[in-house]
């Protein structure tokens, strides 16, 4: 069996990258005393996956792990224990136990909903007001960091979402493997929008709210619920 718990990478610890949280996340297994399994060979390892490595600086409201279990527990005995082991900026807030067949998360992985907290509230109404005349545009491009390197894309498709209220706007953009908006693609095209020149500092809080996969019907879920 498989248990997927959701936790939460709060602002303290935003700028920790996501092999530490990685390595965070295996020492609290292990001192949990959970049965969890491990990898066969000559150096074996916990088998613990992550949905979506969150960008070093931003937070994640509800990240998800997915622990395999090398025999029954109970979704509160999981918690219970990660709770206990855990340092209080990772505790988990929930868990959902999961047949082994249960598909992984990053091929259900669909999209991700953000939130882009402006620190100045006259820069943020200078890119909320560009929202509506970048959404009109046929093609945004942008340059997309792959493993082969830079490549230019077109990131139009990929937001489902985008409004703006206050110092906030709110994205729902896709995340796949092979298709992704990021929050630094998404804030390059509206500060072009907008007019703000490159050599000025746009300060923001990036916040990933939350990960959706997609039912039969094709509407988006929390991707730990699907």
């Amino acid at each position: 069996m498989r248990m997927l718990g959701v936790f939460e990478k709060g602002e303290r610890i935003r700028h920790i990258g996501h092999l530490d949280i990685q390595r965070a996340v295996q020492r609290g297994l292990r001192r949990s005393g959970l049965p969890v399994a491990y990898s066969n060979g000559f150096n074996p390892h916990i088998l613990v996956a992550f949905a979506s490595a969150l960008s070093t600086g931003a937070c994640g409201l509800r990240e998800i792990m997915d622990v395999t279990m090398a025999r029954e527990v109970t979704e509160t005995e999981f918690l219970t224990c990660m709770n206990r082991a855990m340092p209080p900026e990772l505790r988990l807030q929930e868990a959902r136990r999961v047949e082994d067949r249960h598909p992984a998360l990053t091929a259900s992985l669909k999209a991700a909903m953000y939130e882009l907290r402006f620190r100045d509230a006259e820069q943020a109404e200078k890119l909320i007001a560009a929202i509506p005349v970048l959404m009109k545009r046929e093609t945004v491009p942008a340059v997309r960091k792959t493993k082969s390197g830079l490549k230019e894309c077109d990131i139009k498709p990929w937001i489902y979402a985008l409004r703006g209220e206050g110092s906030v706007v709110y994205a729902t953009m896709a995340l796949t493997e092979r298709e992704a908006c990021k929050p630094p693609m998404l804030l390059e095209a509206l500060r072009r929008e907008a007019g703000i020149p490159e050599e000025e500092e746009v300060r923001l809080l990036v916040v990933r709210t939350s990960l959706l996969g997609e039912n039969d019907a094709g509407v988006f879920i929390p991707l730990e619920k699907l």
